[in-house]
């Protein structure tokens, strides 16, 4: 074998591809709209994103271990509506909040149980809990919004350092949390292995159930807290929110380099995925103002992103 033979490839990174597409956006945004990149614009447009980035988290794992979870949206509208009816029957918001995150867990936890008890396919759990938590928040709330919050509750929307405010504050907590857990834990080193191989994996005696039953149940937790911090951006609870959103979703994560079959995928890569699909989305929007045209865009950064996944792993 020659020497040229033994020589290592040098390749770029998924993460590396997505900083540069992100640079590249921005600095082309600048160009056209240098409104946009101002920092009063960006710190208003992030507010629009951290519900969504929320539930990226929980789906990059869940992905990871070759899963996936269509109920996020429906979960987010069911926990939504419990905390609007409590706070129209007169329960103190601090209350309500724990009654829409312990609805979101149980969600979750049930779709956790069909999937890792009864040996159900997450496609399949997570497409009959999508119509069944949304028919169940559309038939208690009878479809009407509430609103009316205080003001020291909807506050919470604002941003007061970079368009961080305490949802994106969160979000920033649990991604270092689950970046950590992911590359220096054994925890992440299973869920990588459960989507590489779970029959292997089992018979090597790793919790499987355990972990996924654990990742579903995360995600209908933080699916409630997003809607509490929807809630408190809108003002309004109902048993519409977050429809579509599981799209959006599984798009940034997707974006950021986590494969659907499982086995691959970076917290580092599903943030970036995030700040790119949403950058792009706004500018559209900002400079544009049409719908089909954003749609279009995104579907190309997909489909762009794909084509060089596959020439970064060559």
């Amino acid at each position: 074998m020659s020497k040229g033979e033994n020589k290592p490839k040098i390749t770029l990174p998924q993460e590396a591809f997505l900083l540069l597409l992100l640079v590249i956006l921005l600095g082309i945004a600048g160009r056209i709209a240098p409104d946009f990149v101002a920092l009063e614009t960006q710190t208003e447009l992030l507010t629009h994103v951290w519900e969504t980035a929320l539930l990226t988290l929980p789906m990059t794992l869940i992905l990871i271990t070759g899963g996936i979870d269509l109920s996020i949206g429906s979960t987010m509208a069911l926990s939504a509506v419990v905390f609007g009816l409590g706070f129209e029957k007169g329960i103190p918001l601090p209350l309500c909040v724990v009654f829409a995150l312990l609805t979101g867990t149980l969600a979750g936890a049930l779709n956790g149980f069909f999937i890792t008890r009864m040996q159900v396919h997450p496609l399949l759990v997570t497409l009959a809990t999508l119509a069944a938590y949304r028919g169940v928040a559309e038939g208690v709330s009878l479809g009407r919004p509430i609103s009316g919050f205080p003001a020291e509750f909807t506050g919470l929307a604002k941003g007061f350092l970079l368009g961080i405010n305490p949802a994106g504050l969160v979000f920033v907590l649990l991604a270092l949390f689950g970046g950590f857990l992911l590359t220096r834990t054994t925890v992440g080193q299973y869920l990588y292995a459960i989507g590489h191989n779970e029959v292997a994996s089992r018979l090597s005696n790793l919790p499987v159930n355990r972990l996924k039953f654990a990742l579903y149940t995360v995600a209908g937790t933080l699916a409630a807290l997003a809607a509490v911090f929807f809630i408190a951006r809108r003002n309004t609870a109902k048993a519409d929110i977050g429809t579509g959103i599981e799209l959006d979703v599984i798009a940034m994560v997707v974006l950021g380099g986590t494969s659907v079959f499982g086995g691959r995928g970076s917290i580092v890569g599903t943030v970036l995925g995030v700040l790119l699909i949403h950058q792009t989305r706004e500018f559209v929007s900002w400079q544009y103002s049409r719908s089909e045209l954003n749609l279009i865009v995104l579907g190309a950064l997909l489909i762009l992103s794909v084509l060089a996944q596959r020439l970064l792993r060559k």
